[in-house]
């Protein structure tokens, strides 16, 4: 394995070599751009015929209707019932930890409530759940079960009626654990179709596919273009970019562990980003030597070697106050304090996707059976962004009933600024409400 770079940032250069490194752009090609909105205004006008066409062109997937597409409630839990033994345990005990953890969320979050004036005017909020949301499900050169768990079960938690999963099926090969883990998640419906052609059906609707009010879930660049192109039509969760994971170490964890959580996330994907960040110099080459020690035996080794030699950087910082600051310039999505005292760092960490504080927190855990969301921003984008979790399938209503009371004050305040606007409807509209008539009885 090439020696991945090393940064200091004591380095004179420090700042302009660690920009670069850091850089990637989301641009999507202006082909992906133009074949996407063709698509989507296709399916648009088309509906089903369309989305027929595109799933034989794209997935080799031929079918005489969409509905022959669809899966039943009896294959999805044919499928669970068809794993092995373990595999089926695995899945249940990640769902049920999911659930844990989105039912505390929807408690401390998630609950309409209101209060009284002493005028005796009612304010408060009323949080309702999506009535019908799509996930789209990664498929094709990899299956992602845990997408399934993660996207339905904090949007079954929020209450949402129906949950519709889209999954493409190249060439018509279904993953029994995706299929699986849709049974075990509680989704209503599900239909093998994939790529932008599968968004746009979700966005629109078909005679088949029902429209949905939000999609949420991760895809290749069609997906995230047609998102994209289909957002204010329907929600969407994020447009996802290539997985990060920013090490804070101290030097403490075995150099074997961090080595592997790097290659946690480099092998997603070539432009995958993995960063360590440490005080020791030392310690960041034990590192590099445990990654040349085990990359060989890695299955998945080029893409990870491509992912390190393009995008990987290991850095000695001045301390771990300075990591600390330089991982909040980079807003992560996968942060690890591998550290003796992760406590002692964490509060100085302000930006993150998820945060996995001591050296027995590996990322891998969040990602499968923790039990806090795995969609998370990226890019740089925790800055101002939140996992996935239940809120993202709910809204929010503000409650106002305004007493005769609270009106003569409040309708003072409101005519006296709707005046100063040019809104006399709206003043007077206040005004009219001033030391009223008792409303009339029928």
């Amino acid at each position: 394995m090439e020696p991945v770079l090393r940064l200091a940032t004591t380095d004179a250069d420090f700042e302009r070599r660690f920009a670069e490194r850091l850089h990637w752009s989301d641009d999507t090609d202006a082909a992906i751009e133009q074949r996407v909105a063709d698509i989507l205004a296709d399916v648009r006008a088309r509906g089903d015929t369309a989305v027929l066409e595109y799933t034989q062109r794209f997935d080799g997937l031929t079918a005489a209707s969409v509905a022959q597409l669809e899966l039943g409630a009896e294959e999805l839990r044919a499928a669970f019932e068809g794993l092995p033994a373990a595999q089926r345990a695995a899945l249940q005990a990640a769902a049920q930890r999911v659930r844990a953890y989105h039912q505390a969320q929807k408690k401390a979050s998630g609950e309409s409530w209101t209060y009284r004036d002493e005028d005796g005017t009612l304010l408060g909020q009323k949080v309702t759940p999506l009535d019908r949301v799509g996930i789209y499900v990664p498929g094709g050169k990899a299956a992602y079960p845990s997408s399934v768990l993660m996207n339905a079960i904090p949007a079954h938690v929020a209450g949402v009626s129906e949950i519709i999963m889209v999954v493409p099926t190249p060439r018509g090969e279904k993953n029994p654990l995706v299929l699986a883990a849709a049974h075990v998640a509680g989704v209503s419906r599900a239909f093998t179709l994939g790529g932008a052609q599968a968004v746009a059906a979700l966005a629109y609707g078909t005679a088949t596919v029902p429209k949905v009010d939000k999609i949420t879930g991760p895809g290749n660049a069609y997906v995230a273009a047609a998102k994209r192109r289909v957002f204010g039509t329907v929600g969407i969760d994020m447009i996802a970019g290539p997985s990060e994971i920013l090490v804070l170490a101290d030097g403490t964890t075995p150099a074997e562990w961090v080595a592997m959580d790097l290659f946690s996330q480099a092998e997603h994907d070539e432009l995958a980003q993995s960063i360590l960040l440490c005080p020791d110099p030392a310690y960041l080459d034990a590192v590099q030597a445990a990654m040349a020690k085990l990359l060989p035996a890695m299955p998945r080794r080029d893409i990870i070697a491509a992912s390190m030699a393009g995008r990987g950087v290991l850095i000695a910082t001045r301390d771990m106050e300075e990591a600390c600051t330089i991982s909040n310039r980079i807003a992560p999505e996968h942060l690890e304090i591998s550290s003796r005292e992760p406590a002692r760092w964490e509060p100085l960490l302000r930006h993150a996707g998820a945060i996995f504080m001591g050296a027995y927190t590996s990322e891998s855990l969040g990602d499968y059976c923790a039990g806090p969301n795995h969609v998370l921003p990226t890019s740089g984008t925790a800055r101002f962004s939140s996992p996935l979790g239940v809120y993202d399938f709910q809204k929010r209503s503000s409650l106002i009933e305004v007493s005769a009371q609270g009106a003569q004050a409040l309708g003072q305040v409101a005519a006296e600024l709707a005046y100063g606007e040019g809104l006399q409807a709206h003043a007077r509209a206040a005004e009219l409400r001033l030391n009223p008539v008792p409303p009339m009885r029928s």
